[in-house]
């Protein structure tokens, strides 16, 4: 049986421009690799609604589980909420649940909930809110697109929220080893060993160090033993 499968989507104008390094799909990566969940596909895009529609339509129809990292805080160019709703031809409204949740949160430091802060109440028709314990303003889940915050330790937070409700499948396993010949001398039989064990994936990660070339032979799939087999014939080929 194949694992349920993934994609995500980072949303910011800061990341494409560089002004912030993402970190938020790797870690995603991470703890859907350890889940048996296998992230397919990536995008990455500006605070553009219709760029953000798109995305979401295409990519909730091809994968189990679709991420969305950022867009939902409480300045006007946090529209993602807006977009998910506009994806999927559902109502927004404040919600009165996620109305509480930062009632509560702001009431503990006698700050004002005021009509900046409401905005991230504001929920899709029909989606169900995703805890947020680091700064309570809550993501959401509607049909399978999980909507996430874009600060990392919140979304981290939230991934751990979300995983236990996730349907895995067997987990990834990735081994590693060095080679120092160049990728040239490698390709060959590492192409042979790829027909040779269809189910795994080889990757060939090439670096040079001290005027000498070599590469990084990653090996993963799901069957520890067929890993160690194939490793094996590596070894003998580049002894």
């Amino acid at each position: 049986m194949t694992n349920p499968t993934a994609a995500m989507i980072v949303i910011g104008d800061e990341i494409l421009s560089g002004r912030t390094r993402d970190s938020n799909m790797h870690h995603l990566a991470g703890q859907l690799t350890e889940a048996g969940i296998d992230l397919k596909e990536v995008r990455v895009v500006g605070d553009e609604r219709g760029t953000i529609i798109a995305a979401v339509q295409a990519l909730a129809t091809v994968y189990d589980y679709v991420f969305t990292s950022g867009g939902i805080g409480p300045t006007h160019d946090d529209i993602t909420a807006d977009c998910i709703a506009a994806a999927f031809d559902v109502g927004i409204d404040v919600r009165a649940d996620a109305k509480a949740v930062l009632a509560e949160h702001y009431a503990k430091s006698a700050t004002d909930l005021n009509d900046a802060r409401l905005r991230m109440a504001r929920i899709p028709d029909g989606a169900t809110l995703i805890d947020n314990p680091v700064s309570a303003a809550p993501g959401f889940l509607l049909r399978n697109v999980h909507v996430m915050a874009g600060v990392p330790a919140v979304f981290e937070a939230m991934v751990a929220s979300v995983l236990p409700t996730l349907t895995g499948g067997a987990p990834l396993i990735s081994k590693t080893m060095r080679i120092e010949r160049g990728e040239g001398d490698i390709a060959g039989p590492l192409g042979v060993l790829a027909k040779e064990y269809p189910l795994l994936s080889m990757g060939s990660y090439p670096f040079q160090k001290d005027g000498k070339y070599g590469a990084h032979i990653v090996i993963r799939g799901n069957d520890a033993d067929e890993i160690d087999a194939a490793l094996g014939k590596l070894a003998v080929a580049f002894p």
